[in-house]
């Protein structure tokens, strides 16, 4: 009797430790997400709705028809037309996941609309991956070792070809003495001053600064010294990612990202409509890292949710290892220049000056709109936020952690 009652002891602590380790083991959503009631995951459901409401009234004050936000912004820069496309916004939308549950949802949260530059964390994750299979030895490589001579795909020019004498066939993007400087870890964190016309924007047209007769005859900043926001360097990187790759970009990110974490097909990644190159025989547009000029990510939240969600979980979806643990930290590392700025387009809290109400584990990932993903390794939460005011984000956050009963600190 005594072996018996051991043996069914065993078993019942066998099966308590089995019961602790499946609540502990990251819960990873289906097709479809899962849905939980707030107090379910311990959260209050009275004060998430007054943070709920504060994050409404906080709506974006631009223009929803997104051609009108364009010029009255961006367009109002030099070379500023845009080239790629634009799309009419939705409501001010929002998804909560905690624990891995829906918790909350308001908006239209299964509307497809610009992520503007989300994006640039998508396009930095096919530079991890590329690094991460070796297609990219090291960061530290210059960029240019990895690049070919690039045909663009002019179709209209065809019978002038005598116009172009003295000219060339090829752009290469990363050939002047400045920019064979270059490292990815440059273009990754922004702080490469690349320099040239790519696309038909020059790098001193996207946010230019105050003095005009500087823009074409400043010195350049040594790489790696100086951190500037800048779209046609963002959109140098996707080219040079083209070239790595081989394959479309948003073929890679589908099969590589946005299939195994079980996104829906209707998100798409445009680029521009002269962007196009000839790659190995076929026509392929080489995207955007946003939508400073139109194209970008067009995605629902949903999706920004789930992608948002493999990050909180270090880059893993359940059996996959899709973005490396090392990746991850490095994407997270601060810029030495710019210390809120990771790669592209991770933005830490380590100084707690992005969200002063965060833990400073937190991370974001942000575009104009504004559109961010919120991740919150400490309280297991992911936030998507579309068409809210940048500055009430903050107040946002700290009245959701208030709303969590179980919050550590």
């Amino acid at each position: 009797m005594h072996a018996l009652h051991r043996s069914i002891a065993l078993v019942v602590l066998s099966c308590a430790a089995l019961a602790a380790l499946a609540a502990e083991a990251p819960r990873y959503p289906g097709r479809d997400w899962d849905r939980h009631a707030p107090a379910q995951e311990g959260i209050e459901p009275t004060r998430l709705q007054e943070a709920i409401d504060f994050a409404v009234a906080a709506e974006s004050k631009y223009p929803r028809d997104l051609v009108v936000a364009h010029y009255e912004t961006f367009g109002r820069e030099p070379f500023g037309v845009a080239i790629g496309p634009l799309k009419a916004r939705g409501d001010m939308t929002g998804v909560i996941v905690r624990h891995g549950y829906v918790v909350a949802e308001w908006g239209e949260p299964s509307r497809v609309d610009m992520a503007f530059s989300v994006t640039k964390s998508f396009l930095s994750s096919l530079a991890g991956i590329a690094w991460d299979r070796g297609l990219i030895r090291s960061l530290d490589d210059p960029v240019y070792k990895y690049m070919t001579p690039v045909q663009v795909y002019r179709p209209q020019s065809a019978r002038d070809k005598s116009d172009r004498l003295g000219g060339s066939d090829f752009i290469e993007p990363f050939e002047t003495a400045h920019n064979r400087l270059i490292t990815w870890d440059h273009m990754l964190r922004q702080t490469s001053d690349w320099e040239g016309t790519l696309w038909g924007k020059p790098d001193w047209a996207d946010r230019p600064g105050p003095k005009p007769d500087e823009w074409m005859t400043r010195k350049r900043a040594a790489p790696g010294t100086t951190y500037k926001y800048n779209d046609v360097r963002v959109n140098a990187l996707a080219l040079a990612l083209l070239d790595v790759w081989r394959r479309p970009l948003p073929q890679v990110l589908k099969d590589e990202v946005m299939d195994p974490i079980a996104a829906s097909s209707r998100w798409r990644w445009y680029g521009y409509e002269n962007s196009y190159v000839v790659l190995d025989g076929q026509v392929v547009q080489s995207v955007t890292g946003g939508g400073h000029w139109g194209g970008g990510m067009f995605i629902d939240a949903y999706d920004m949710a789930r992608f948002g969600y493999l990050t909180l979980r270090g880059g893993r979806w359940k059996d996959r290892q899709i973005l490396s643990p090392e990746w991850v930290k490095r994407a997270l590392t601060p810029t030495p220049v710019e210390p809120k700025y990771g790669f592209m387009n991770w933005f830490n809290n380590r100084d707690g000056k992005l969200l002063p109400s965060a833990p400073r584990s937190a991370f974001m990932h942000i575009g104009n709109g504004t559109n961010a993903i919120y991740v919150d390794p400490e309280h297991d939460l992911v936030v998507v936020l579309r068409w809210i005011q940048t500055p009430a984000i903050d107040g946002f956050v700290k009245r959701l952690l208030q709303a969590l009963t179980d919050r550590k600190d």
